[in-house]
């Protein structure tokens, strides 16, 4: 049956009766093939969590997430309504745990655990346990899961939400019931509201379903071990499925084992007692067919456009509440864009090249990544299909759209790399290392058949039970020596990306090579300042807001911001409003501190407008204090 359909070893009982049962993780109990992968993501992820300040990205969060909820509701009326959803979640997750840099990425830590553990899960679902386990175990090394694991953005969260909806779906389509349906529906509606362009996975999901309501589920979720199409010159099924059915002529005939609490098997899965001219045996079609001889009428066919129908109105009526809930959302965030998206270009070829790299936070990872990915898609044929299109689909739609509209961010697509790790773990589950050859003993050669005792032929029934080869349970072969060489292989792309692992412990600013210290700044602020010093910021309405970053390490200490009129509350927006005659606002006022954005030899000469006009002509800079990525300077009249 194969090794990813099944992943199957041999096994005897105490009388020398072989039985199949599942892989080296048979040992492990169910639950522990995704709370493995979880668990490893927890440490992995809050390794450090601490270490790197918060950007300006998560600045804004906690600017958003600290408001009244008045003020953050006008807010999203202005920028940033794509994310006010996740900002609302942020508003009661500090309301309890506080605002320090670990309080405000707990959650994101928390999220990317339960998405390597789903990852797993589905994993094992689609191609087997082995491979789930390997693809949870590569996806919590990468260092792009701890680079979104660590970061207060709806990213981490949105990847969880993609693989449960995908999972569900799976799920409801194998077993079809209004339960699984909602929870698919509450599942894609949920990630919608937290990351717009996640919906793009709902290309992904159309495909599926298309094909599931077309051919059924057969080779595209059905469970591994159940795809006739993995089996040896295996027909296509006349009934309906089996694992569906309730009728008791649908039950596959089973044949109880000589072995000792051996499971039933269904003779369809045996080998068949002909084989076909290739001499590969033919599966056993279900008891009564013509093939085992039998005049035994043909099943009755199957109502294939009832059936399908029944698919595609579930999948459509569970997708409205994501069309109700998202589609207001989607009008308000897109009259946003041009506000929103003013620092992106437009998206071409050589940024396509590159997404891999970006994607895993490692040049080398992820290249790593994307040949076990093709690997897994040439291994598992047309079970790769779902996970396959999971990746691809939303690249292309947004790589599309992208060259017409400012929208392509290499982040946008963290939701994605779940789904690689799955094709990832395909491969991986076939991995061995290379045994070194074993010599024969001479008396173990096979003797030549004499014509006083012509060699015996065993059936394939007898070969199973006494002639098959027997896979050993150690070694470099074996499931467990496979599942050896797959978490060596894991551990290797964890090592290849320990540079960029400690990297994103230091800063989160995209390039690394350009951090913002905002921490030193303040730091440099706090240790100087004096009764009635004043602060004011260069430039004001950027990307970078030094404002936000003093505001958030400084707290009460904060001086006075003697050129705000309306502060981004009142704004409803992440910028401050400052008054048109600075110099009329700056009188009185005998001690400003100049942050400055950038390393500034001149911070005063850096300030533009009449803004610096009045700076220069009434103040003298006293001291400078480089920091990386900011500048800050006492000026004194």
């Amino acid at each position: 049956m194969g090794e990813l359909g099944g992943e199957r070893e041999r096994a005897c009982d105490a009388a020398g009766v072989r039985r199949f049962g599942p892989a080296s993780v048979r040992a492990l109990p169910g639950w522990a093939v995704w709370v493995t992968p979880g668990l490893l993501t927890l440490v992995v992820t809050l390794a450090g969590i601490g270490h790197a300040q918060p950007w300006r990205d998560e600045l804004a969060t906690w600017s958003a997430a600290t408001r009244p909820l008045s003020d953050l509701a006008r807010m999203t009326r202005t920028i940033d309504a794509a994310t006010g959803p996740y900002y609302l979640l942020m508003h009661g997750w500090t309301a309890v745990a506080g605002t320090s840099p670990t309080a405000l990425r707990l959650p994101s830590v928390l999220a990317m655990a339960v998405a390597a553990a789903l990852t797993a899960r589905l994993g094992a679902v689609l191609v087997g346990r082995r491979a789930g386990l390997l693809a949870g175990l590569l996806f919590a090394v990468l260092p792009v899961t701890s680079r979104y694991g660590q970061e207060a953005r709806p990213y981490a969260l949105a990847t969880l939400l993609a693989v449960l909806a995908t999972l569900l779906l799976v799920e409801a389509l194998r077993r079809p019931t209004w339960l699984r349906w909602a929870g698919y529906a509450a599942a894609v509606a949920a990630l919608g509201l937290l990351h717009l362009v996640a919906l793009t996975l709902l290309a992904a999901h159309a495909v599926v379903v298309l094909l599931t309501a077309a051919h059924g589920p057969a080779g595209v979720v059905d469970p591994p071990g159940q795809s006739r199409a993995q089996m040896p010159d295996a027909s296509r099924p006349r009934r309906r499925h089996l694992w569906r059915s309730t009728q008791p002529r649908d039950r596959a005939r089973v044949e109880h084992h000589g072995c000792h609490d051996a499971p039933q098997t269904p003779t369809a899965f045996h080998p068949a007692t002909r084989s076909n001219a290739g001499g590969t045996p033919r599966v056993s079609p279900h008891p009564g067919s013509r093939e085992h001889g039998t005049d035994a009428p043909e099943a009755e066919p199957q109502n294939v456009t009832g059936e399908a129908r029944e698919t595609l109105a579930w999948w459509l009526l569970a997708r409205v509440p994501a069309v109700v809930l998202v589609t207001p959302l989607a009008l308000v965030a897109r009259g946003q864009r041009g506000r929103q998206l003013d620092w992106v270009d437009p998206a071409r070829l050589p940024d396509l090249a590159a997404l891999p790299g970006a994607l895993a936070q490692s040049g080398v990872v992820g290249g790593f990544v994307l040949a076990l990915a093709a690997l897994g898609v040439a291994r598992l044929g047309r079970r790769a299909l779902l996970p396959a299109a999971a990746v691809l689909l939303p690249v292309l739609l947004m790589f599309a759209a992208g060259t017409m509209v400012p929208v392509w961010v290499t982040r946008y697509l963290v939701f994605t790399v779940p789904f690689a790790c799955v094709l990832a773990g395909a491969a991986l589950a076939a991995a061995r290392v290379t045994p070194a050859p074993a010599r024969t003993p001479a008396t173990a050669a096979p003797a030549e058949a004499t014509p006083a005792e012509p060699a015996r032929t065993a059936t394939p029934a007898a070969a199973g039970r006494t002639a098959a080869p027997v896979e050993a349970e150690q070694g470099p072969t074996s499931p467990r020596g496979r599942v050896a060489a797959g978490i060596a292989v894991v551990v290797l792309a964890g090592l290849l990306g320990l540079p960029d692992q400690a990297a994103l412990r230091r800063t989160h600013e995209w390039p690394r090579s350009a951090p913002v210290d905002y921490a030193g700044a303040a730091g440099t602020i706090r240790a100087g300042q004096g009764p009635g010093d004043a602060i004011v910021y260069s430039p004001r309405d950027g990307w970078l807001f030094p404002d936000l970053g003093m505001a958030y390490h400084l707290g009460s200490r904060l001086p006075r911001d003697v050129l705000v009129v309306r502060d981004q509350r009142q704004d409803a927006s992440l910028w401050a409003v400052e008054c048109d005659d600075p110099a009329r606002c700056l009188a009185g006022v005998n001690r400003v501190w100049l942050v400055v954005t950038g390393r500034r030899a001149d911070p005063l000469a850096a300030v533009p407008g009449a803004k610096g006009d009045a700076l220069r002509a009434g103040y003298t800079v006293r001291q400078v204090w480089p920091r990386p990525g900011i500048t800050v300077a006492l000026l004194v009249r």
